[in-house]
């Protein structure tokens, strides 16, 4: 059937209706004219995967990436900057109820800090949209940056000379398993992870990748298909350096850290505008990317993670940055008493805060809370409880992903009493 596009889909898919109900047809954008032949329900939603664009809308570009269209790491290339960051403060609305302001990416393409590539008997890439077997077999990534192009090369020519064999998705054997690049983009500096099972890698394999600063071996001996493992070696240096303003961070290859670091330094300057007071407390905190930021702007800062990694790399970014911070080992739920701090910033998971600690908010009080939320979704549940003692004083979003659906929100949140 032909059909026209209507509108985006808060997932970033071309949105139409037939016979009262909404198909989602993906890399389409509004105005085009599509021929359906079938679609399938994919999480509780139909969603066109056999189909043909017969008429293009005057709303497209040309994306810049030639795997568009079958990867399914963008969504949005072929549709104008300027309306991408329109569709996400629409989404923004009709969620929140709420006009927010999203501040634009400085950098659309080249701006991710790192990309975790599948290495497989399908092919050397990302994931065919809609698919967990199925590799979209690629030479570089666009949205990373030209050191990937020189990174698969080599990867490829390893594999040819020593015969290495990649992995097979469906069988779960094989040896190379994924490559994972980070790149420090205010530093320069560059670091290789290549995940293997269980095995051996060639002695000399640094002579394949001595453009980098740091190269890692780490294994994954589960059936588990992810990008990490177990660090076994290291070559050059124990990790990378990436710079925020005026904040140097040390990066480990089991390090979360902000993949966007051009938007990251917006993400930590609106922090720092949002803070009230003197004694902060950061929970999530991570390797202290906001922490350390706050205190070397004066801020008494506490700390509080989960993983006891991450508080050893926020503690060595305190040292490294000669500030005065203290990050410890807890839970959200275990601070025994939020209220004698100024400011509480919570940067939760996607799943959001957890309902014990949305009650110890209520209960205890701090006059200020900044919430940075990587999915409107559950910070506009978690509003909703907050909302018996706080009130938003600012809100704003950041475009932390180009070509994608995702946004970020940062706000301030204050007592009604203080208001």
């Amino acid at each position: 059937m032909r059909v026209k596009i209507k509108k985006l889909s808060s997932e970033g898919f071309g949105e139409t209706e037939v016979g009262g109900k909404k198909i989602l047809v993906p890399f389409t954008v509004p105005g085009d004219i599509v021929d359906i032949r079938k679609w399938r329900r994919e999480k509780r939603k139909l969603v066109a995967h056999d189909y043909e664009i017969v008429e293009m809308s005057s709303s497209r570009i040309e994306p810049k990436c030639e795997y568009f269209g079958i990867c399914g790491g963008c969504l949005l290339q072929h549709f104008p900057y300027k309306e991408q960051i329109e569709f996400k403060e629409q989404k923004l609305f009709e969620l929140l109820q709420l006009q927010v302001d999203v501040i634009p990416s400085p950098r659309i393409y080249g701006y991710r800090n790192r990309i975790d590539i599948a290495i497989t008997t399908r092919g050397i890439g990302f994931r065919k949209r809609g698919t967990w077997w199925n590799v979209v077999d690629i030479e570089k990534c666009d949205v990373f940056g030209n050191k990937s192009k020189k990174a698969l090369k080599f990867l490829r020519d390893l594999i040819e000379d020593y015969k290495l064999a990649p992995w097979d998705l469906k069988k779960n054997t094989g040896f190379l398993r994924y490559i994972v690049l980070r790149e420090g983009k205010f530093t320069g500096d560059f670091m290789i992870t290549l995940v293997t099972s269980e095995g051996e890698l060639p002695e000399r394999i640094f002579e394949y990748f001595d453009f980098a600063t740091s190269l890692y071996w780490s294994v994954n001996n589960t059936k588990s298909d992810v990008s990490y493992g177990e660090p076994r070696n290291f070559w050059r240096e124990e990790f990378i350096r990436e710079r925020l303003d005026d904040v140097t961070y040390f990066i480990h290859p089991n390090s979360f850290f902000q993949t966007n670091s051009y938007q990251a330094v917006n993400l930590v300057k609106k922090v720092s505008e949002f803070v009230d007071g003197e004694r902060v407390l950061d929970l999530y905190s991570g390797v202290g990317t906001f922490g350390v930021y706050l205190a070397k702007r004066g801020f008494q800062v506490e700390g509080i993670e989960v993983n006891p990694f991450a508080v050893e790399m926020a503690n060595r970014n305190a040292r490294i940055n000669k500030v005065n911070a203290e990050f410890r080992v807890g839970t959200d739920k275990g601070v025994r008493n939020l209220g004698v701090y100024d400011t509480v910033i919570v940067d939760p998971p996607r799943a959001g805060l957890h309902p014990k600690l949305i009650k110890k908010l209520l209960r205890d009080l701090p006059e200020t809370l900044v919430y940075v939320s990587c999915n409107p979704k559950t910070f506009s549940e978690n509003l909703e409880k907050l909302k018996e003692s706080y009130l938003i004083e600012q809100i704003v979003g950041l475009d932390m992903f180009p070509h994608t659906p995702h946004v970020e929100i940062i706000a301030k949140l204050n007592l009604k009493s203080k208001i």
